[in-house]
């Protein structure tokens, strides 16, 4: 395991896969690095590589208005994707994009330690959860791994283009929050 400088140094010059080819930036991670609750997204879209920090677009005004529902903040989560580089057109990233980056964000996990780990859509669910997951069906339940809470909602970018999934989220942050103060998560901290 690499320690924080290392790893940042390490994922900034990448070259793993043909993603390194077409970014701008790489899209490491924001946020505290001993949050207690990490949001994990698919990959950076086009603003994202172009500022080099994950959900600026419009998904990430949506990410920071779900967060203030449950009195979160970027500043109170670590907010990263399973791919750290921008696939072309924003196309899914592939396995093979995957399994190169997937080790970066295993070890922000490992450093960061979170309780949480909520996952933003239905390609980080199959990555981190389960790979027969199904978003549609099991967004807003929770599974335990090695001692870590997890849980996937619908992305921002889903809830953008179809906004008749939004109570259904609206349930599922219910759920977040809930367990969040189960866990005396920050800001819930009794």
């Amino acid at each position: 395991m690499q320690n924080w400088e290392g790893l940042e140094y390490s994922c900034s010059n990448c070259t793993k896969c043909g993603l390194c080819q077409t970014r701008n930036h790489v899209v490491f991670g924001v946020g505290p690095r001993d949050a207690d609750v990490m949001f994990i997204g698919e990959g950076p879209g086009e603003q994202e590589d172009l500022k080099g920090e994950p959900f600026v677009g419009p998904a990430g005004k949506l990410l920071d208005d779900m967060l203030s529902i449950i009195d979160l903040s970027r500043e109170s989560c670590y907010i990263a994707n399973i791919v750290k580089c921008r696939p072309p057109h924003n196309r899914d990233p592939l396995d093979a994009e995957q399994d190169a980056c997937i080790g970066y964000l295993r070890n922000q996990v490992a450093l960061i330690k979170p309780k949480i780990i909520v996952c933003l859509g239905r390609i980080s669910a199959t990555r981190l959860i389960r790979p027969d997951f199904r978003i549609t069906r099991e967004h807003g339940t929770w599974t335990e791994r090695n001692g870590i809470w997890m849980s996937a909602i619908y992305h921002p970018s889903a809830l953008l283009r179809d906004p008749s999934k939004r109570p259904e989220t609206f349930e599922d942050l219910l759920t977040l929050r809930q367990k969040l103060r189960e866990l005396g998560c920050k800001p819930y901290t009794v």
